[in-house]
């Protein structure tokens, strides 16, 4: 436990036998619950997470067709809701995330000073060292966009998936809605402005290792583009249908 609450971590992963066993030997002791989403790899990530039978916080669930990310986490908020975890983070299995940082998204939620808690590698030079030139690019650019379809101006580094909810949040998300793919992260957002919840960003540095993307930032930023022209059309014609039905009682 974290301060009096519960807390769960969901790990996505899809072929990371040679990192996912560096997440789970480092995941703090504060952490109840680690569910391992395996996505259908072609590796032997499975068997690898398979070996920390002993530590009776890991849970591993195996889909057996490739959803993707989004899908992926989706699968562990619904363990974490049935599990009735207070608060639950997102830690890739890729050890891109460093699990040190876990509490810092943990505060904001334990405080009540937000329903959700992201890090943030773009609001200071120094967060991002390590991020190449085009991927800082297309994070200022992924940014900008996301703010406008989102509703929350004052974001930061929408992409970084990193991050804590709390338990009253995630009751109100439709997890059958959350995108299955890489853009889930900015697609979430728009979904907890309609649904009015407080987001804050934490400041959290980039930390780049062993692991290599499997986006392809190209088709990706133009994918996720045209999502975000559609949440923004959709968070819009919400709003001012829930406005104007408030209006009529």
């Amino acid at each position: 436990m974290y301060r009096g609450k519960t807390v769960g971590v969901i790990v996505p992963a899809y072929n990371e036998e040679k990192l996912i066993s560096k997440v789970i030997e480092t995941m703090p002791d504060c952490v109840d619950k680690v569910y391992v989403i395996d996505d259908c790899s072609k590796d032997r990530t499975p068997l690898v997470v398979a070996r920390f039978y002993e530590d009776k916080r890991i849970k591993l669930i195996r889909h057996l067709t490739n959803k993707g990310v989004g899908a992926a986490i989706a699968t562990g908020y619904r363990e974490a809701l049935n599990d009735a975890i207070d608060l639950a983070g997102v830690m890739a299995g890729d050890n891109q995330m460093d699990p040190l940082e876990l509490t810092k998204l943990l505060d904001p939620l334990v405080e009540d000073r937000a329903d959700y808690a992201k890090g943030d590698r773009l609001s200071r030079p120094e967060l991002t060292q390590g991020m190449s030139k085009f991927r800082r690019f297309g994070n200022i650019l992924l940014t900008r966009l996301t703010r406008i379809s989102s509703g929350y101006a004052q974001l930061q580094d929408p992409q970084n998936g990193y991050t804590a909810i709390s338990k009253e949040a995630l009751r109100k998300l439709d997890l059958n809605k959350i995108y299955p793919g890489y853009g889930y992260c900015n697609d979430l957002l728009t979904k907890l402005n309609v649904l009015g919840q407080r987001v804050l960003d934490v400041p959290i540095p980039a930390r780049y290792g062993e692991e290599k993307s499997k986006i392809r930032y190209g088709r990706y930023i133009w994918k996720v583009s045209f999502l975000l022209f559609k949440n923004f059309l959709w968070r819009t014609f919400t709003k001012n249908s829930n406005k104007w039905v408030k209006r009529s009682i």
